[in-house]
């Protein structure tokens, strides 16, 4: 069974013919080709498949596509603008926060929605934010210290 939704997706507005069982992962890597959304552990533990839903951190696995209707996503993709870096993106780079680079889009707008909620984070603060989403690779600290470089002082 299909259903026609209506969204705003990385700032576009887009009606999609959807599966009524199928995630919004499976819809933004699949049907739009949207693949900076990593598919991991597919239960909404891991973090990699973070999109912002009006805002909010939000795990596009554990999310069916028909209950995004009429809601703002925001994936990875939305976030370098016209060719340049996000200046998320540049910290994470600077402070060696990528390596295998499979975290980096959930945590990347984690990110974004906690500076955007709180310009001025404590390491707690970052601690709490960034906890739901798992990296195999960095030990955390070059991510801590990559948000925190984007901290106003």
């Amino acid at each position: 069974m299909k259903k026609t939704i209506r969204l705003v997706l990385n700032g576009e507005e887009k009606n999609l013919l959807v599966n009524v069982n199928q995630t919004l992962l499976d819809v933004l890597r699949d049907d739009l080709g949207l693949t900076g959304t990593k598919k991991g552990c597919n239960q909404g533990e891991c973090g990699a498949c973070t999109v912002l839903i009006n805002g909010k951190p939000v795990s596009s696995c554990s999310l069916l596509a028909v209950k995004a209707d009429g809601k703002s996503i925001d994936t990875i993709e939305s976030v370098a603008k016209e060719g340049h870096l996000h200046p998320i993106q540049i910290a994470f780079n600077e402070k060696g926060a990528i390596q295998c680079g499979f975290c980096t889009p959930g945590m990347i707008l984690v990110t974004k929605n906690l500076l955007e909620q709180n310009p001025n984070p404590q390491i707690d603060e970052i601690k709490e934010a960034i906890s739901g989403n798992i990296c195999r690779c960095t030990g955390y600290l070059q991510i801590i210290n990559a948000i925190k470089s984007l901290a106003k002082s």
